[in-house]
């Protein structure tokens, strides 16, 4: 990507637009960050020898175009009717519902979650990343402004972490269990947002490295579906355990670093009295795990097996010992946080 200059310069664009957006200090700024940002990722989608790319860019646009009129129009009704000397459309409850709808739409939480697996599905693995970390940065930005934990929320919250977690249940596909996996952690990112602006940046940046991790492991090994992951003879036992690990880490398994970002937000989520919306949480959590361990067993039993015919395919030795450094970071990153906090 980087050797091509068209593509470096919307890239650019793309990093820019999140910049302006979260830097905005009116709506009107931000929605135009939100526009450059969208008109700069499409090109990057789009790739004219892959027909599943192209309709996944067309419906991302198409989905992407409906939030920002939206957006718009809502401020625009905000700004006349409220206050037209001061206009701050986060006065009116449900002016600041159907901003928060469509910022929501934009990042694909739940019900607004309808187009990105589909979307998802159609992307090649690092546009997949951008889709699922840094497209998410200025939508959840704009959120954290006005956010406050109303009924709203809740209902958002509650429908993201269940429908990420049971919408996993049936696929294969790495993409599609990466995309509802984001539904559920934007659920989690949520919550965190109630108990405060470090707590769910600390969250989204230990997501950020976990979904790298993954995604940089299936496109070395260039998989699609979990199951390809036994047929590859080439691929060291160690580095399919690693893979495995990380996805757990992924789910929020205990002793990985997935779960400290969990085990903040739940502890603090208590602290405001939020018993019965964590429960629930961490219920629609176990069923995520579930799928994950579901994936992971016949790797950790050792049981699986493989193929004589395919042959061994020459591999960077290089990407293998980082797909492992990172898969390490994962799994013994909590131990290690836990060490320097307790040193200092």
């Amino acid at each position: 990507m980087i050797n091509n200059p068209t593509k470096f310069l919307f890239l650019l664009t793309l990093m820019g637009g999140t910049l302006i957006s979260t830097s905005a200090n009116s709506w009107f700024g931000a929605w135009m960050g939100l526009e450059i940002n969208l008109l700069s990722f499409i090109p990057l989608m789009t790739n004219s020898k892959n027909l599943f790319s192209t309709e996944a860019s067309l419906k991302y646009f198409l989905v992407q175009a409906l939030a920002s009129a939206t957006l718009l129009l809502t401020v625009i009704l905000g700004s006349l009717f409220l206050n037209p000397t001061v206009p701050n459309p986060s006065d009116s409850t449900v002016i600041n519902t159907l901003i928060s709808s469509s910022l929501l739409l934009k990042m694909g939480a739940a019900p607004f979650h309808f187009w990105f697996p589909g979307v998802m599905e159609g992307l090649n693995w690092m546009n997949g990343l951008m889709l699922l970390t840094w497209q998410k940065i200025a939508p959840l930005m704009l959120i954290s402004y006005s956010f406050k934990l109303d009924t709203f929320f809740s209902f958002i919250i509650v429908l993201s972490v269940l429908i990420g977690s049971l919408g996993g249940l049936n696929q294969t596909s790495i993409r599609k269990i990466l995309a509802y996996s984001s539904i559920n952690h934007l659920g989690w990112l949520l919550a965190a947002m109630a108990t405060g602006e470090s707590i769910w940046g600390l969250y989204f940046l230990i997501y950020t490295f976990l979904s790298f991790a993954i995604i940089f492991m299936v496109n070395t090994f260039k998989m699609i579906h979990i199951n390809q992951i036994f047929s590859l003879n080439f691929i060291n036992p160690v580095n399919k355990f690693a893979f495995f690990v990380t996805l757990l880490s992924l789910g929020g398994l205990p002793p990985f670093l997935g779960f400290l970002p969990k085990w903040i937000v739940i502890q603090n989520m208590v602290n405001l009295g939020n018993i019965f919306l964590v429960t629930l949480m961490v219920v629609t959590t176990l069923i995520t795990l579930f799928y994950y361990v579901r994936t992971t067993f016949a790797a950790f039993m050792l049981t699986y097996t493989e193929t004589l015919w395919n042959l061994p395919t020459p591999f960077n030795s290089t990407n293998h010992t980082t797909a492992l450094f990172l898969s390490i970071c994962s799994t013994l990153g909590l131990m290690f946080i836990s060490l320097t906090f307790s040193i200092l």
